[in-house]
């Protein structure tokens, strides 16, 4: 009982992650579908966290109340910077750059994200990194691959493994095949790797903001109230005031902006944070390799886009260099944290005393754990 207990407890994390890209792989398809109907995405972000917004506020009046600590010009200014950053920025180039592609293009383009979160927290020293471990070697190649595969898929692409007659292409609801042409491809790869530059410096922020501010739906309802208002001024600037894009029905815009809203953006950054604080923002962002598979299989069945060797051979550079970098940082968890590390290699010990309920009373034995740790640099 007691295994199974601890089991699981390690395994949240995972299922957590997993649920969250199982979610994005919907929104990838839905919010294509929306765009290629001729929904703005400047409309489409704003509808998204104005949704977000509906949901998530609610859990966090009732359940924040008495754990929200008062806020300061400090968080304000960085709740500002997060919604600018990742509402706003990354979801507009996002959502431009699939306009361009298609939605397993930008799925499989999104893969560069741990790479570029690794880089940034190496930089600010929210990652561990030593250049004569395996570990951080395997983390350091495996950014290399990362960027090298997605330059690949960029560029080459090699003859289609899958094809599509005009009967079929009529046959997926009258979808025609996709076929990305190399300017568009490097139009909406550049997009896409600048607002993977901005969610990582949003990873990286909400992180540094949970020390300061530890309540994540208080944090994600914010997030998603100042991305609305934010997302709002850039949707009248660049829509040049046109009531008309603002219209919706009962539709697959509707939709998009609605699923997108409670899994994608309410969701997501609430249990974004909850795993942060246990595994760091490179773990959160280090499993976009399945929200890319299964983009990818549902986009061949339903949008009908084509699949070529040479994206496909990038995809899986990719996923191979991602995967050493998630070999690398999960290697850092048998390791000894860098303050507990002694730099002469000599032995650590270190006490800790555990206090039952009965710590006030003189009278009672207290258990001490004596934990001896060798550590070798």
């Amino acid at each position: 009982m007691e295994s199974s207990r601890r089991l699981y407890n390690q395994s949240k994390p995972f299922l957590a992650v997993i649920f969250l890209q199982v979610g994005l792989a919907g929104m990838d398809i839905l919010s294509k579908v929306a765009l290629n109907h001729g929904m703005s995405n400047y409309v489409l972000v704003v509808y998204r966290h104005a949704v977000a917004t509906i949901v998530i506020t609610p859990f966090a009046l009732f359940f924040d109340k008495k754990v929200r600590p008062k806020m300061t010009l400090s968080i304000f200014i960085k709740l500002l910077l997060l919604s600018l950053l990742e509402p706003v920025i990354d979801q507009n180039l996002y959502y431009m750059g699939m306009k361009y592609t298609s939605a397993t293009f930008a799925a499989t383009m999104v893969n560069v994200l741990p790479a570029i979160t690794f880089v940034m927290a190496w930089i600010l020293r929210l990652e561990r990194v030593k250049c004569r471990s395996i570990r951080s070697q395997a983390k350091i190649v495996g950014t290399v691959a990362t960027v090298g595969g997605a330059m690949m898929m960029t560029l080459i692409k090699g003859p289609a493994l899958t094809s599509w007659s005009k009967n079929t292409a009529t046959d997926h609801n009258g979808v025609k095949p996709l076929d990305i042409s190399v300017h568009d491809a490097i139009k909406g790869s550049i997009m896409i790797i600048i607002g993977c530059f901005s969610w990582a410096a949003f990873v990286i922020l909400q992180a540094i903001t949970l020390k300061t501010y530890p309540v994540e739906l208080s944090l994600t309802a914010w997030i998603c109230l100042l991305g609305t208002l934010e997302g709002t001024a850039l949707a009248l600037v660049m829509e040049k005031g046109r009531s008309s894009v603002w219209a919706i029905n009962w539709d697959a815009n509707l939709l998009a902006a609605v699923y997108s809203g409670i899994f994608c953006s309410g969701l997501l950054y609430f249990i974004q944070g909850v795993v942060m604080k246990e595994r760091g923002p490179v773990f959160v962002t280090a499993f976009s390799p399945l929200c890319m598979v299964i983009v990818a299989i549902l986009s061949t069945f339903f949008m009908a886009e084509k699949m070529y060797l040479g994206r496909v051979l990038g995809a899986v550079v990719i996923v191979v260099g991602l995967y050493m970098v998630i070999w690398g940082k999960g290697k850092d968890y048998d390791a000894p944290p860098l303050d507990e590390e002694d730099k002469t290699g000599e032995k650590v010990t270190t006490q800790v005393q555990f206090q039952g309920p009965e710590q006030d009373n003189p009278n009672k034995n207290f258990h001490v754990l004596q934990i001896n740790q060798d550590i070798h640099v």
